[in-house]
């Protein structure tokens, strides 16, 4: 099962050029599942909410199901006609996808920002795939925030996608936040933040990756450079483990949509990750 994250960068620079890349990047690598965040909606409330138009539309992906979840409401002219641009996350999917729950993160409250988790369940017709993915508080200093949301993540992974013997859930997305961070330590069994029972997540570039995989590069990509700091891997795919042989092990992790097209331009200011998960039955 061949499954890809990447923040799109809503309709930051030149958005048209940028999706049609994407598109044809997705369809090249011929995914099962892709997880976006920073997907664009907008809906007209006054027409009972209404979907006027999806970013998702515009990548040239028919055929593949989808799920968005809400992260929160953008600010702008179109509220003043009645519309509503939201702001989330996005599972596509090859397979149909059955359920979609979306879950509040917490932080808005201590921030300028609302994040969500989305959870989806994939119909693969070797047995059903809880799939999460989510986006991060994104400033250097809410590192407390972030914990405070991977904390809840794994809580809720837990309670929608009990152990129950089929292929372990997936979890994507951009954390902001590097491998060695607090919150990334903690999904993946090294530290327990504050006391809590410890959780195991596996980290699918460090399994099956090759070094460095930073994902937001401004050596790499122009569109990375608005922010004057070193490239940093910020971006994964997990597995939640502890992972035996067969379903759900990483057989490869590598760098996706991370070559401009011809004209130069770059899919988004973050590289994605794909990946290779052994599609097998689970014991």
């Amino acid at each position: 099962m061949r499954v890809a994250t990447l923040n799109l960068w809503n309709k930051t620079g030149p958005w048209q050029r940028r999706m049609a890349l994407l598109g044809a990047e997705a369809r090249a690598l011929e995914l099962d599942v892709l997880c976006l965040q920073e997907v664009l909606e907008l809906e007209s409330p006054m027409k009972e909410g209404t979907k006027l138009a999806s970013q998702l539309d515009e990548l040239g992906l028919e055929g593949m199901h989808r799920a968005f979840g809400l992260g929160h409401l953008m600010d702008g002219p179109w509220s003043a006609r009645g519309h509503a641009l939201r702001f989330g996350n996005a599972v596509l999917s090859r397979w149909p996808i059955t359920t979609r729950h979306v879950e509040a993160l917490p932080g808005a409250d201590a921030s300028d920002q609302q994040r969500s988790l989305l959870h989806a369940v994939v119909a693969r017709p070797a047995g059903p795939v809880d799939v999460f993915v989510t986006h991060l508080n994104w400033k250097a200093d809410e590192g407390h925030i972030r914990e405070a949301q991977v904390k809840h993540i794994a809580r809720t992974v837990a309670e929608r996608a009990p152990a129950d013997g089929r292929h372990p859930p997936i979890l994507c997305g951009d954390f902001n936040a590097e491998p060695g961070s607090d919150e990334i330590r903690y999904l993946r069994g090294l530290t327990r933040l504050g006391g809590e029972g410890s959780v195991r997540f596996v980290d699918a570039w460090e399994y099956a990756g090759e070094r460095p995989g930073h994902t937001f590069d401004p050596l790499r990509n122009p569109f990375a450079r608005v922010y004057p700091r070193p490239g940093r891997r910020v971006d994964y795919v997990f597995v939640r483990g502890p992972l035996r042989a067969g379903a759900g092990v990483p057989q490869r992790a590598f760098l996706a949509f991370d070559r401009p097209g011809p004209d130069g331009v770059h899919v988004s200011d973050h590289f994605g990750v794909c990946v290779d998960l052994d599609d097998g039955e689970a014991d």
